[in-house]
């Protein structure tokens, strides 16, 4: 008669088949997804990679729970990124598994540190170099030339107050540090019961740091406001009808009294030096509303060779001579890496026919009312690092321009406004974002919403009075200290390691482990040892 088969002993063959384990490793990489716009289930940050780590804690060997953390990594990168498919197709795959790569030593790491029936000192070390090898994780595929910064895990929380306060701290990578610390300790809770009092010390640990923080960093004063108008045109792919209906939007700022006025990305589609009328033309409109207009020129430049992305101040006589040139490309997007190698991408995606060329150097434009602007432009807004350098060099308010229209109908266009939340937190600086469809929006120093947020729907011109920020926030002024803490910590494990194996191999006693030697042990059964 055969026994029937438990629950439990189903999920354990499930777990030795590599094909199953295989899959629920990329289920389980997915999960945290959920957590960005659109769901938005900011608490969801706290617990999603619980799965993912029990998965690799529980794998047979630290070989698995590498290939775990390599699959997971995939799965995370193809849930956060889907909204790329329809433009690269079967290359986002191909991306995915490569990027994937960089969680292979945080599965290592999590089968080595909690594998098996750890004790206190391995679940406290757990809590320390596991969110140090997430972010380096996280580090490096920020790194403009792999994609940036874009789904990093802190970016999760960028509605949430307290965690906004954080990031002024630290930036989104203390953020991302004390996430991961939280779903190692939930992890350690549910699966290693003789160290539950080291992973409870973990999460008091967190929360008396987040107490402390609010208790100690300052919110962002704010010194005044000033008025900025958003124009949002809506879907309109055709150029010139999109310039003619952003011009009619922005006429009708007339006597509204604002500083500045933002178009978004790719507004403008000539160059203005070999256009005159068109530089007459947005002086024109300057003058009607009585406030610089902050355009963006997507075309081929008159006065050197190729494509630039620009941001380009208009005064009431013409361009002012501040410009800013996009300076961090979207990789197929706007450049293909490596062109002649994988140029082949533009026949199966919506890859860039040409590269589009470089800026040198950040930007602080300087209005009539000495207001000083620093310019970015689409998803320069995912680096920590070019808000903050605008904000040293005296930027008093940040804007993005930027366009989503490609992906109008995903998560794409929220979760790109969510990252001036961030930004905004994290230098106590406000910030625009202003796009061509939505979704635009502007968070104050604080990182909180101001005014209406203008979605993939509208088409309207939506003027803010935006509370400007004063001081200079701790992540400004040290930067990001939570990297290099993280980076220090896994130097000292890989040391201590590495004397831990040359220890072994000094007490070893000579000739063991050669193949000749008679106490090297085999797989075969001896007497009273089978």
């Amino acid at each position: 008669m055969r026994r029937p088969v438990g629950g439990g002993d189903l999920w354990e063959r499930r777990l030795a088949s590599r094909w199953w384990r295989g899959a629920m490793a990329l289920l389980a990489g997915a999960l945290p997804a959920l957590a960005f716009p659109e769901p938005s289930l900011w608490w969801w940050a706290y617990v999603a990679l619980v799965p993912w780590l029990l998965l690799m804690r529980a794998a047979p060997t630290g070989r698995r729970a590498m290939l775990d953390g390599w699959l997971g990594g995939a799965g995370f990168l193809l849930a956060v990124h889907h909204w790329l498919m329809p433009s690269l197709h079967v290359f986002i795959v191909i991306l995915a598994l490569l990027l994937g790569l960089l969680w292979v030593p945080w599965g290592w790491l999590t089968h080595r540190l909690l594998h098996g029936y750890p004790g206190s000192g391995r679940v406290a070390a757990a809590l320390v170099l596991l969110p140090s090898a997430w972010l380096m994780a996280e580090l490096v595929r920020s790194w403009q030339y792999l994609g940036g910064p874009w789904g990093l895990l802190g970016a999760s929380q960028w509605q949430v107050a307290p965690a906004l306060r954080l990031a002024s701290v630290g930036g989104i990578w203390l953020l991302g540090f004390l996430l991961v610390v939280v779903n190692v300790a939930v992890t350690v809770l549910l699966a290693v019961a003789r160290a539950r009092t080291v992973a409870l010390a973990g999460l008091t640990a967190c929360g008396a740091a987040a107490a402390g923080v609010w208790a100690w960093v300052p919110p962002a004063k704010e010194p005044g406001t000033v008025r900025i108008a958003v124009v949002q045109p809506g879907v309109i792919p055709v150029p010139g009808p999109r310039f003619e209906r952003s011009a009619e939007l922005t006429r009708q700022l007339a006597d509204r009294h604002v500083d500045l006025v933002v178009w978004g990305e790719s507004s403008v589609a000539q160059d203005l030096t070999t256009h005159p009328g068109l530089s007459r033309r947005l002086a024109g409109l300057s003058r009607t509303v009585g406030a610089d207009l902050l355009v963006n020129v997507d075309a081929r430049r008159g006065d050197t060779p190729g494509i630039y992305k620009s941001s380009v101040l208009i005064g009431p006589h013409g361009p002012t001579g501040q410009r800013y040139d996009k300076m961090r490309l979207v990789p197929f997007g706007e450049y293909i890496p490596a062109r002649p190698l994988l140029g082949w991408v533009t026949s199966v995606g919506k890859a860039a026919g040409e590269d589009r060329h470089r800026g040198t150097r950040p930007v602080v434009m300087k209005l009539p009312d000495s207001l000083r602007i620093g310019p970015l432009v689409c998803f320069e807004s995912a680096f920590p690092d070019m808000s903050r350098n605008l904000a040293r060099d005296g930027a008093q308010v940040l804007v993005v321009q930027s366009s989503t229209s490609t992906f109008q109908k995903s998560w794409a266009p929220a979760q790109h406004a969510s990252l001036a939340a961030l930004r905004a937190a994290e230098t106590w600086r406000p910030m625009v974002h202003a796009t061509l469809t939505g979704e635009s929006a502007v968070f104050g120093p604080r990182g909180e919403p101001v005014g209406p947020r203008m979605s993939t729907n509208a088409s309207a011109a939506t003027v803010y009075t935006v509370p400007l920020g004063q001081g200079t926030s701790p992540y400004v002024r040290i930067g990001p200290w939570p990297v290099y803490g993280a980076m220090a910590a896994l130097a000292v494990f890989c040391a201590a390691e590495g004397g831990r194996v040359l220890r072994r191999r000094t007490d070893r006693p000579p000739g063991q482990g050669t193949d000749h030697s008679p106490d090297q042990r085999t797989d075969q059964p001896t007497p009273g040892h089978p």
